[in-house]
């Protein structure tokens, strides 16, 4: 394949320097990304990157994803309006092994290919430079107006951020800058990938390369990837959407690929996934006929969660999302853990059930209407239930005379009440404490 060509039908392409695609013909090109190690995950917001990476790979060239240790004790001003905090080393290390076991999923890291990934941190190489080393060697080939002629520089001096630029960000282009020109001198590294945000301090290398080496040094970055609405991507009410399980569960992984707008799915397709040009145009087609059965958003999510997760994790998410909405799904309820219930039941009233009380068993319409707040009063409830309304973790309840102890308990601590079609409530069994 050629790298290029794929990038740009899939909407992946914003900035190439000329010259690029001239080099990618010529041979196997080693390219590099960096990759901020502030979190010891990536979300969402690095998958074009990442997606980057392995399309490269996979076109016959040799990744390597840069573990910004250096530079993520200082912070990019690039798109940030705030200094970030700063990382001590051993916080650092321990991110750049969890971020590699995730990006071991998308790139080969492991095989005897030439073209074989490889992840390296700046702070290997940064750590032992002193400030006179780096000012002496890196700051006479670079000019402060160069350097004060960058967007993301005068974006923060013209009053988007509220304390100015320090120091210590003001050089984060020349640390950049530095990290390509060592990668270009010991690792033969022509090519720089990075968000369309990154450019000036890609460019800033390139030159910094130009001007002490005499070489020629490449440059192509995608586009920030943003919502239909204008909304930030990767973002929702509860922050960043993780590749970690345990910081976003697959259920709400997968949820949040579902419940992409239509307008937004196709553009998807093409960035986060490896369909073929046919099989998009395929589903985007389907989608036309039928939107209602969003096939676009449905393959969306399988392909991000089977990718990211895995094929089982994939069919429980499936599985989880459907309780919702299915009256056969009680076996389905009871094999959740407790991580997903409680997401697929975010939001939900919930209310606290004295789990003695539950030992003895509660009669129904007491649990419904007292204990709870489920109904306003055993009469609404009693007539619910005889109508073949009420739910006890998504099994019917027809006898108002029936009781519930904790056997109905979901992992030993939930209950499950559905009022109609799409009324839900969480019953949560507790130890209330007398009081004296």
């Amino acid at each position: 394949m050629d790298f290029i060509e794929e990038l740009t039908w899939r909407g992946m392409v914003h900035t190439v320097m000329p010259g690029t695609e001239e080099q990618l013909k010529k041979e196997m090109t080693t390219a590099y990304l960096g990759i901020d190690p502030t979190a010891d995950s990536l979300h969402i917001g690095h998958l074009c990157g990442v997606m980057m990476l392995r399309h490269f790979q996979r076109c016959g060239h040799k990744p390597l994803a840069l573990i910004g240790g250096a530079t993520g004790m200082i912070g990019d001003p690039s798109g940030k309006s705030a200094e970030r905090n700063l990382l001590d080393e051993a916080t650092l290390r321990h991110n750049q092994e969890a971020i590699k076991k995730q990006l071991s999923k998308f790139l080969d890291f492991d095989s005897d290919a030439p073209n074989r990934a490889e992840m390296v941190n700046n702070y290997d190489w940064t750590k032992d430079v002193t400030f006179l080393d780096f000012a002496r060697e890196i700051g006479k080939h670079i000019t402060v107006n160069y350097m004060m002629a960058k967007d993301s520089v005068q974006k923060r001096l013209n009053g988007e951020a509220r304390d100015g630029l320090s120091f210590t960000e003001f050089t984060y282009q020349l640390l950049q800058g530095f990290d390509y020109f060592t990668l270009y001198r010991d690792r033969n590294c022509r090519l720089q990938l990075g968000g369309s945000d990154q450019w000036g301090n890609i460019t800033t290398g390139t030159e910094l390369i130009r001007r002490k080496l005499g070489g020629e040094a490449y440059a192509l970055t995608c586009p920030l990837i943003t919502k239909a609405d204008g909304g930030k991507f990767g973002k929702t009410e509860s922050g960043n959407v993780w590749l970690d399980p345990e910081r976003t569960s697959p259920y709400k992984f997968y949820q949040f690929w579902l419940n992409v707008s239509d307008s937004d799915a196709e553009k998807y397709l093409k960035i986060f996934t490896f369909l073929s040009r046919e099989e998009i145009e395929a589903l985007a087609a389907e989608h036309a006929a039928d939107p209602g059965a969003r096939p676009m958003q449905r393959r969306l999510a399988r392909e991000l969660t089977v990718m990211v997760h895995s094929e089982a994790d994939y069919d429980a998410a499936v599985a989880a999302s459907e309780i919702l909405f299915s009256n056969k799904a009680a076996d389905a309820l009871r094999n959740l853990d407790e991580r997903t219930l409680l997401d697929v039941f975010e939001g939900v009233p919930r209310f606290e059930i004295d789990r003695t009380e539950l030992e003895g068993g509660i009669p129904l319409l007491d649990l419904l209407a007292v204990r709870s707040q489920v109904f306003p009063s055993k009469g609404e409830a009693r007539k619910m239930v005889q109508q073949g309304g009420v739910s006890v973790n998504k099994v019917k309840v027809t006898d108002p005379a029936a009781s519930v102890d904790t056997s109905a308990l979901l992992g030993g601590k939930y209950i499950h009440i559905q009022k109609g079609k799409k009324n839900h409530y969480l019953l949560i069994s507790v130890i209330k404490k007398l009081v004296k």
